[in-house]
């Protein structure tokens, strides 16, 4: 009898303890975002990089990758991977274990260098992942990077010998593919970006969703309408109260001129198209409560106010015009960590 209950004690005890049961068992509805890269254009080192997970799994997919390591580095320094737990006896630093284990799989917009270009000098010590894009995407990164002359091949096609490391997966605009060995999925959307194509990314997992745009021009300025098909398609997320945050670009402020913008956003173009977004949903207030991450701020060599700062008061200004007070904008900032219930 007593070895009966000693058996029921310690099976008890494994299985309580066993994060994958307790995930299983108690799915959150939620997600953390880590802000590994912040900027576009010419801070090397922090460049476009987003880290997203369900609240309480340690499994997560990094959407974009201008910055890896040199983002994990700082946000370990800000605190922003305390919660991430590294077993004992793994041998590798804590960024180490985020990049090879947390990670479990890429998102790539586009093939630009400051969205590619952490992924690319990784690679050699990363793990094998997937590596989820649009197909042309995955042919840039094919033909231009992985391809023995730029850099090893560590796709899974292209020049021979391809190493096989990276398992690029082709995603179809529009339908649903299940990230594997996490609780995600993501779902894929075309975006203009100044003449080539972009994409936005919905990450869903328990419930809740993360809608993530790579680089993208406005509709009216890129002479398409792929930001009103993506709003469409969002939409029922929105008016279900699944949809918990928005990344998306502000590269320039508002006195950048249209004709300049090649195939971006500024503070006024981004308020106007979260007006197109509420105006689907229900009205200003179907959007009350959202937190919109503004990344990708052109960093500057002049001297004056940072980009970001001009960036925050002109999203202020704009959002308070076009009736979208309620929305809670945020600038990222490298190493930030946001829990979004």
């Amino acid at each position: 009898m007593k070895s009966s209950a000693s058996c029921f004690f310690l099976i008890s005890f494994i299985f309580l303890s066993s994060p994958l049961l307790v995930r299983a068992a108690t799915p959150r509805s939620g997600f953390v975002v880590t802000v590994l890269g912040a900027r576009g254009g010419i801070l090397d080192g922090n460049l476009s990089a987003y880290m997203i997970r369900p609240a309480g799994d340690d499994r997560a997919v990094l959407c974009d990758a201008g910055t890896a390591t040199a983002g994990l580095v700082a946000a370990e320094r800000a605190g922003a991977l305390d919660d991430i737990a590294v077993p004992p006896g793994s041998g590798l630093t804590r960024a180490g274990y985020v990049l090879t284990h947390t990670i479990r799989a890429y998102l790539i917009s586009h093939a630009h260098l400051d969205h590619v270009a952490g992924l690319v000098v990784a690679s050699p010590d990363d793990s094998a992942k997937p590596l989820y894009a649009l197909p042309a995407t995955l042919r840039d990164l094919s033909q231009h990077l992985f391809n023995w002359r730029i850099w090893p091949n560590f796709g899974d096609a292209g020049p021979p010998p391809a190493l096989g490391k990276y398992h690029y997966r082709a995603l179809t605009p529009g339908r649903m593919e299940q990230v594997p060995d996490t609780a995600m999925t993501v779902t894929a959307w075309l975006l203009n970006h100044g003449g080539i194509e972009s994409t936005a990314f919905l990450v869903a997992a328990n419930g809740a969703s993360v809608l993530y745009l790579g680089d993208t021009g406005p509709d009216a300025v890129e002479g398409g309408h792929r930001l009103d098909d993506l709003w469409r398609a969002v939409a029922p997320e929105v008016t279900a109260h699944r949809l918990k945050a928005i990344i998306i670009e502000a590269s320039y402020d508002d006195t950048r001129a249209d004709r300049m913008l090649f195939g971006h956003m500024t503070p006024a173009w981004v308020t106007r198209a979260l007006r197109d977004l509420a105006r689907r949903t229900g009205g200003p207030r179907s959007l009350r409560g959202l937190t919109v991450l503004i990344g990708h701020v052109k960093y500057s060599l002049a001297a004056g106010p940072a980009p970001q700062d001009t960036i925050r008061q002109e999203l202020a200004r704009d959002a308070a015009r076009d009736g979208l007070g309620d929305v809670r904008f945020v600038i990222a900032e490298q190493g930030l960590r946001l829990t979004l219930d």
